[in-house]
C-alpha cells in the first residue's frame, strides 16, 4: 500500500526517523546536561574564590582557600589558639545585629558539618488527615520547653531545587521516624523525589 503511494512512504520514513532524533537528542541531553551543569557551576565557584585572591592560575585561589580554612581549623583545636578563637566569638555574640547574623550563619553551617549535625533525623509528617497527606522533614529539635510547648517538635522542611526551607512546630504524634539515609532523604526532597532513596 505504501508502496503505490510514494509520498505516502516518504512521509511514514521521515516521521520514523523525526522520532528517532528527537529520541536521541533527549537521551543526549540527559547524559550531557547533568555533567555540563556541575562542570560550569564548579568552573563558576573556583574562578569567583581565583578572583577573590587575584591569582592568575586557575585552581591555585581555591587551593590556598582551602589550605588556609584547614590550617585555621586545626589552629583552633590547640590549647594556645582556643582562648582567642573563643575571645573573637564572645566578641561576635555580644555585638547588636553582628550577634543574630554571626549565631544564625554559625547555627546553620554546625547543623551541617559541626560536631552534632542536626538533619540525622528525617521524619515524615502529616499534615492533611482527611486526605492523609504527609510532608518529609527533619527534625532539628525534639523538645521545646523553652517555648513552653510540651509534645511538640521542631520539624524543617527543606524546598525542591532550592537552598531554603521552613521550620515548623508539629504535635509528637503527627511524625513518624524514616528509616532511611539521612543524605539520601535530603537528597530525595531537595531533588523533587526523583533522586535519593537508593536501596
Amino acid at each position: 500500500m505504501l508502496m503505490q503511494n510514494p509520498s505516502k512512504f516518504v512521509q511514514v520514513i521521515s516521521d520514523i526517523t523525526s522520532r528517532k532524533l528527537i529520541r536521541y537528542f533527549l537521551q543526549g541531553l540527559l547524559f550531557v546536561a547533568p555533567i555540563g551543569i556541575t562542570a560550569t557551576v564548579m568552573f563558576k565557584m573556583l574562578a569567583f574564590v581565583d578572583d577573590l585572591i587575584d591569582i592568575n592560575i586557575p585552581g591555585l585561589g581555591i587551593l590556598i582557600v582551602f589550605s588556609s580554612i584547614t590550617l585555621l581549623g586545626a589552629l583552633a583545636s590547640t590549647l594556645f589558639a582556643k582562648p582567642v578563637f573563643d575571645l573573637i566569638e564572645n566578641l561576635l555574640n555580644h555585638v547588636p545585629f553582628v550577634k543574630v547574623l554571626y549565631s544564625s550563619v554559625k547555627d546553620f553551617m554546625d547543623a551541617f558539618v559541626g560536631k552534632d549535625k542536626k538533619f540525622t533525623q528525617p521524619v515524615l509528617v502529616l499534615t492533611a488527615q482527611e486526605s492523609n497527606l504527609h510532608m518529609v522533614g527533619f527534625v532539628t529539635k525534639s523538645d521545646l520547653p523553652e517555648l513552653g510547648l510540651e509534645g511538640m517538635v521542631a520539624v524543617y522542611f527543606p524546598h525542591s531545587y532550592n537552598f531554603s526551607g521552613n521550620v515548623y512546630l508539629v504535635s509528637k504524634q503527627h511524625i513518624k521516624p524514616i528509616h532511611a539515609s539521612p543524605t539520601e532523604v535530603m537528597k530525595f526532597v531537595v531533588s523533587g523525589g526523583v533522586s535519593g532513596l537508593h536501596r
